[in-house]
Formats: structure tokens, C-alpha cells, sequence
């Protein structure tokens, strides 16, 4: 399946979605964690220039590389059965849009005909059928070249996209998508150029793609045994806890969960799990030389300010990889919230990704927009 970039970025719409589930589990999850996630999402978010944007029922975001992604937002009470649209394009002269229809709930039916209307007219597809798999509630219908133009070119004047598969039906509302498109051609530089979406022009001077910056993930060596890093655990929450009492909740479920990784022979990665809820775990991380947490310090991530520097929401740490990933859930089905990672350079960890969907609306994680990314070196 294609995967895709779209999402939203930290505020109001986020604000919104906590007012319903989350908001119940505040006392639960604890308002410093509460506080920490929210840094991380702004802070993680404004890394590099990454941008959102709203447009009627439409979102648009931009990442560090110019990398745009635009996204029908289903509606709030669509229920068990959605669809959404996904347009994407990376930024240069020579870079194609690319469409695909999303298909969630249950449509279940592989290799199934699929038909589309735009305000009642036929729309017609090269591609006669939805993939997907059969352990999978999601299908995918990826539009030919030819019918991205048609598909952009007729939203100009409709309003909304009706799908229909399997008997299963769904609209999607374009409204916003024109505004958001244009918003795309501006951020890369095509407005009155020839490859412009929508307001196209005879210019040529198309700005190239940035470079992406360039991170060289180490993987951790050394050794440390599972007892001797519950240990070294233990021994910082107790050094912490005589600085800070507040810094890290201290129950047995929390402190079961603690673990420390040998990132070299002399440096330990320490993590603590400071704060749970109902479906999110958030984890403190130091970095320690040798056994003496006296030397800690917080691991500095993604910009982060206060206790909330060094904290991750549902984070793992690979030691084979030396990557450092999160998935913060705005609820508990996991469709809003933010993603990451970051990667051990022998010397700090430093940001690779970054995605983000503000929008509780069904959206897949994989379709969220991303708005930092790098290249592996």
C-alpha cells in the first residue's frame, strides 16, 4: 500500500479531541505529562520549518524538504465505514502529484470494483479495483497520472466525491481541496509556472528540492545485563526522586517498566517511565557514564524545554539500530497524535522524523503528515 503524509500540527484541533477521551484520563495521566506531550508536539513540530495548514474540510502540510501532502478530512460522525483522499508531491521541476483513495471500516472485499461520482457524474478510473489484504480494514485506489489531471481539474467546480464499493457507500467533501492545492503550488514555487496544480502560468524556474540534512545512526555497543540495568535504573529514580519528588510518578507498575541500554563502553541510556494513561506511557531519558547517576543528565530532544525535554510518550529503543521511536495517541484507537524518531550518533540523538495528525477522524498513522524527515547517511 501506498504510504502517505498528511496530518495536522499542534493546537486548537488537538485541543479538541483531548476535550472528549483523553480529557476523562487527565487526573489519571497526570497534568506534567499532559504539559511534556504538548511541548514535544510544538517543539517536534517547528524542528525544521515543517508547516500545516487548514483549508474548509481539507488539511495541507509541508515538511522540511518541501514534501506536501494534502488531505480530505472525514467528517466527525462518518462512523464505522470511511474514505478520504490523499494528494501528495515532492517539490522540483520534475516531480509528479500523486492520488490515492483510502478506504476504511467495512468494505473488506479484495480486488473489488469500485465506482465514483462527483456530484453525481461519473468519474472514470483506469484502474477498476481496490487493493488490500485480507487481515487489513484498510483499501487502497491509486489514481493513473491521467486521472490525477482529471480528478483536479474537475475539482474546481464539485463539492463532493461519492464512493461506492461492494454495496458500501461514502462521500468525500472537496470543499477546501482547490485552496489547499494552491497553498502546495505556493510553499514549492509553482504558482504561474507551467507544473503549477492550479494556478498555472507559462514560467519555467522551478526551485529544486532542499537537500535533506544527513544523520549517521550508530547502532549502541557495550554490554549491560538486564539485572545490572534494572539496577542502574533504580539507582537514578532514587537519585532523581531526592532532587525532584514530582519529576517521575513512583509506583510499582511505572518502575516495572524502567530499563537502561549500553549506548558505549563508558555511556548508559537510561529510560524511566514517569506518567501512564489509559493508552499512553511516558518515558523520562538519561544519559548516565558508567554506574554513577550522579553524572545523569536528560536527553535533549527535538528542542524541548523543562521536563519535557527528555520525555517520549510510548517510546522504543532499539539498540541494533540506535533509533529512538514514539507514537503519542491523541486517543486510544491511535488515529491522532504524533510519531517520531530520533538516532543515536555516537554523541546525541538527533531528530530523523517527525508526523503529526491533529484530527481524531479515523486517518491512518502511515497517512499522517509528516513534517520532518532526513536522509540516512
Amino acid at each position: 500500500m501506498l504510504v502517505a503524509e498528511l496530518a495536522q500540527g499542534t493546537g486548537r484541533r488537538f485541543a479538541r479531541a483531548l476535550e472528549g477521551e483523553t480529557m476523562r484520563h487527565i487526573c489519571v495521566f497526570g497534568l506534567r505529562s499532559l504539559v511534556a506531550g504538548f511541548a514535544l508536539l510544538s517543539k517536534a513540530a517547528m524542528a525544521d520549518e515543517g508547516e500545516l495548514k487548514s483549508f474548509g474540510d481539507w488539511m495541507a502540510g509541508c515538511d522540511n524538504l518541501k514534501r506536501c501532502a494534502a488531505l480530505s478530512l472525514p467528517r466527525e460522525d462518518e462512523g464505522d465505514t470511511i474514505a478520504y483522499l490523499r494528494l501528495e508531491r515532492d517539490a522540483g521541476p520534475g516531480a509528479p502529484a500523486t492520488l490515492v483513495l483510502r478506504l476504511l471500516g467495512e468494505w473488506k472485499m479484495l480486488s473489488t470494483p469500485v465506482r465514483l461520482q462527483l456530484d453525481g457524474a461519473t468519474f472514470p478510473i483506469g484502474g477498476e479495483a481496490v487493493s488490500g489484504s485480507a487481515d487489513s480494514e484498510m483499501l487502497s485506489l491509486t489514481f493513473q497520472p491521467a486521472e490525477v489531471a482529471a480528478f483536479i481539474t474537475a475539482a474546481r467546480k464539485a463539492t463532493r466525491l461519492t464512493v461506492t464499493v461492494a454495496g458500501q457507500t461514502a462521500s468525500v467533501s472537496l470543499t477546501g481541496s482547490v485552496a489547499a492545492m494552491l497553498w502546495i503550488d505556493d510553499q514549492q514555487g509553482r504558482l504561474d509556472t507551467i507544473s503549477a496544480l492550479i494556478r498555472r502560468g507559462n514560467g519555467t524556474n522551478i526551485p529544486a528540492a532542499p537537500v535533506p540534512p544527513r544523520v549517521a545512526a550508530r547502532p549502541a555497543s557495550g554490554t549491560l545485563s538486564e539485572q545490572d540495568g534494572k539496577a542502574l535504573a533504580a539507582a537514578l529514580r532514587a537519585q532523581l526522586r531526592h532532587g525532584d519528588a514530582d519529576l517521575c510518578d513512583d509506583d510499582e507498575t511505572l518502575i516495572a517498566s524502567d530499563e537502561a541500554w549500553p549506548l558505549d563502553d563508558k555511556r548508559r541510556l537510561v529510560g524511566l517511565a514517569c506518567f501512564s494513561g489509559a493508552y499512553n506511557l511516558t518515558t523520562g531519558f538519561w544519559m548516565v557514564e558508567g554506574s554513577d547517576v550522579t553524572t545523569a543528565t536528560p536527553v535533549v530532544l527535538a528542542q524541548g524545554e523543562g521536563d519535557a525535554s527528555n520525555m517520549l510518550t510510548n517510546a522504543d529503543f532499539d539498540p541494533t539500530t540506535g533509533q529512538l521511536s514514539f507514537f503519542s495517541k491523541g486517543r486510544g484507537i491511535g488515529d491522532c497524535g504524533a510519531t517520531g524518531a530520533y538516532a543515536w550518533t555516537g554523541t546525541a540523538f538527533v531528530q530523523t522524523t517527525y508526523a503529526t495528525m491533529d484530527e481524531c477522524r479515523g486517518i491512518a498513522p502511515d497517512d499522517w503528515v509528516t513534517l520532518y524527515r532526513s536522509a540516512a547517511e
